[in-house]
């Protein structure tokens, strides 16, 4: 009975030993899937452009070369893409978290009439894919004279970060009890100073999520910073790494370097708000 029992539990072991190993490995080939491709492309970055297509490929070579973020770097062309992103994109950020916040802030702790059809006509546009709206927005655009022009990068922007934006928040403030709004209006003030003295400060993790996500998705947008700028002093990184495809040869590894360089804010947003932007997404999804 004894050696029956002792066999028993050897095998649970066992299963619970091949059943980490399995995750473990899974875990190892999902990390290499993603990171190889970003690997390859900072070694890429640092090859002369001679070197991209070398036989057998090599991941790092002798030719260590830093010609390629020279060139980004000394050209002032290629310097206003990455002005012209940071614009646009901090512009969408604070735009698109102030009117969420209020927007939320609404869904939250008010009834008003059509609010479920509000709320769907929300859902929905984050359904739209974007390329559908790419011939009626340039008419749009061009219409109100905002064509090639910082504002109509910015509105349109807005359009696809607002609804994921008022979601989140909506949720996240349906986390937040509603005796913190009654004690505030318990002590005389209204609900603005609710809002602006007590959610919105609580709220700082779910704010931060939201921040990062809608500064990620105007900073790599691309097809709408191609469609509704003509002057390159107007176009963005995306655009300015297109570019580089010119029409009789590509500079790859300038390509590359501008890809790293444009990953560099996003990658040290994350990083220095990592633990409140995963937290904000939590705490928003649970209530959800």
């Amino acid at each position: 009975m004894a050696s029956v029992k002792s066999s028993v539990r050897m095998t649970v072991k066992t299963r619970h030993t091949l059943a980490k190993a399995g995750v473990v490995t899974g875990l190892v080939l999902g990390a290499l899937f993603a990171v190889l491709p970003v690997l390859w492309m900072l070694s890429t970055s640092f090859k002369g452009n001679g070197e991209v297509f070398q036989s057998p490929p090599q991941l790092i070579t002798e030719g260590f070369s830093l010609d390629a973020y020279r060139e980004i770097l000394g050209n002032g062309e290629q310097l206003r893409f990455f002005l012209n992103s940071y614009i646009v994109a901090l512009a969408v950020t604070v735009l698109t978290l102030l009117v969420a916040i209020l927007a939320g802030y609404a869904f939250s702790r008010f009834t008003f009439p059509f609010q479920r059809t509000i709320n769907a006509v929300i859902v929905s546009v984050q359904a739209v894919p974007p390329i559908t709206l790419v011939i009626p927005y340039f008419g749009l655009v061009v219409g109100l004279g905002l064509y090639n022009t910082y504002p109509g990068l910015i509105l349109t922007h807005m359009v696809f970060t607002l609804p994921y934006a008022i979601i989140m928040i909506t949720a996240y403030l349906n986390t937040l009890p509603r005796e913190l709004d009654e004690s505030v209006k318990v002590d005389g003030g209204t609900g603005w100073t609710a809002l602006w003295r007590i959610l919105v400060p609580v709220s700082v993790p779910g704010l931060i999520a939201v921040g990062i996500y809608t500064f990620m998705i105007s900073w790599n947008e691309y097809l709408f910073a191609l469609t509704l700028t003509r002057t390159n002093d107007m176009r963005t990184v995306p655009i300015g790494i297109q570019l580089l495809m010119g029409q009789h040869s590509y500079e790859w590894n300038q390509m590359m370097a501008m890809s790293i360089l444009g990953s560099i804010p996003v990658l040290i947003l994350f990083l220095l708000f990592q633990r409140r932007f995963i937290g904000g997404l939590t705490a928003g999804a649970v209530k959800a």
